[in-house]
């Protein structure tokens, strides 16, 4: 079995090879096609609620200036593999790089980790909404809410450098094929010369890590939200707090649905196929369905969409 290794150690291998979805030219097409309007379906959709947010003063809130936050991180989210993905669908060898194969896994697992902790961010600012009203405006100032959508932008970046660092200096022997259509650890680590249960763990454990806190956090402060909830005599203020909260629990529904099948167990192993629908569904889905989710149950976004495309 012939060994190769990253390019800066050898000049006969000069990335891997991602299969995507191996079906006809046709079928290559269709999907190349079909992927094309998502992609600009979600940039459009995230683009409108910044924009709205950006333009109706009415908007300047900490609510949904996270809101327009998690809406830039959507665009840059789902960049991080739809336009390689594109390129596949109409090119002949699929080849990745070694360099652009380990930035996007880096990118990729550093916004979806940046995307929890801003789901985090958005669960705790509506417990203190609704479960301390008359303390929300003095503890979620503008200043702590720029400090948190920082925190949010710098940790999901911080997190994943080891794991990118481990990857990006170990050998690569045999087949250089990975079958998935993007740079995922579980497939990378297979196709190592040294197999190391211990690294994989560690990768394995970091990758879960994050979401099993950070969804133990949401979950935590969605309960306080409903017991302050339940403490609201009126029936109109209990529909309004839950109208608040539906949308933010949709999205996290989705998101950590999907992923945590995919990294809630460290020892888990998913077949290709399984692992691909999976990944589709969080990386691509959930991108494009969120912007929807959000103007639909929000009366205030409703608005000023409309407000802004009539004034245009």
């Amino acid at each position: 079995m012939k060994s190769f290794h990253n390019p800066r150690n050898t000049s006969t291998m000069t990335g891997f090879i991602l299969l995507g979805f191996p079906c006809p030219r046709e079928g290559q097409i269709l999907l190349f096609v079909l992927f094309s309007a998502a992609y600009l379906l979600t940039l459009m959709g995230n683009a409108s609620i910044i924009c709205a947010v950006r333009w109706d003063q009415r908007l300047h809130t900490p609510m949904y200036i996270l809101l327009a936050n998690f809406s830039f991180l959507e665009i840059w989210y789902i960049t991080s593999t739809v336009p390689n993905m594109l390129a596949n669908f109409l090119s002949d060898t699929k080849v990745i790089s070694f360099s652009g194969c380990f930035l996007q896994f880096y990118f990729f697992f550093s916004l979806g980790c940046t995307e929890c902790l801003f789901l985090a961010v958005m669960a705790f600012d509506r417990y203190l909404a609704i479960g301390m009203p008359l303390h929300y405006p003095s503890i979620m100032t503008r200043r702590c809410c720029t400090n948190l959508v920082l925190g949010c932008w710098i940790l999901g970046f911080l997190w994943f450098l080891i794991p990118i660092v481990i990857i990006s200096k170990m050998s690569f022997c045999g087949s250089k094929i990975i079958d998935h259509f993007l740079c995922d650890p579980g497939p990378l680590l297979a196709l190592t010369c040294k197999k190391t249960a211990v690294i994989e763990l560690v990768i394995s454990t970091l990758n879960a890590l994050p979401l099993v806190i950070l969804l133990i956090f949401i979950m935590g402060s969605y309960a306080l939200i409903l017991k302050a909830v339940l403490k609201v005599p009126s029936a109109t203020g209990k529909r309004k707090a839950f109208s608040t909260c539906g949308s933010h629990l949709a999205v996290v529904s989705l998101f950590y649905g999907s992923v945590l099948v995919m990294y809630g167990n460290p020892t888990s192993k998913h077949e290709s196929g399984i692992q691909k629908v999976v990944t589709l569904f969080y990386s691509v889905v959930t991108p494009l369905l969120n912007p929807v989710i959000y103007t639909l149950r929000n009366k205030d976004m409703k608005k000023s969409l409309i407000k802004n495309v009539l004034d245009n």
